[in-house]
């Protein structure tokens, strides 16, 4: 089972989340570490309330929706800027 850790983004619907995940990568030629994010829509069971910005953990689960192939493990509560 995968699992991923990112960042609180947004509230989408009733249930859902959006959980924006960084990551670093090399240029292929020049070698330099640049930062790229993902945003992933994340089911949210027991839809709790969350703040812009705190640590999330998630892992993958059978296809919820279109867009909703991940599910909500442990929310921790430290708040990342």
């Amino acid at each position: 089972m995968r699992s991923k850790k990112g960042v609180f983004t947004k509230s989408v619907q009733d249930k859902t989340i959006v959980v924006t995940v960084y990551t670093y990568k090399n240029h292929p030629k020049y070698r330099k570490r640049f930062r790229t994010s993902k945003k992933y829509q994340v089911h949210n069971p027991e839809n709790k309330k969350f703040e812009e910005g705190e640590s999330i953990t998630f892992y993958e689960t059978r296809p919820l929706s279109k867009l909703k192939k991940w599910t909500i493990e442990t929310p921790t509560n430290t708040k990342t800027d």
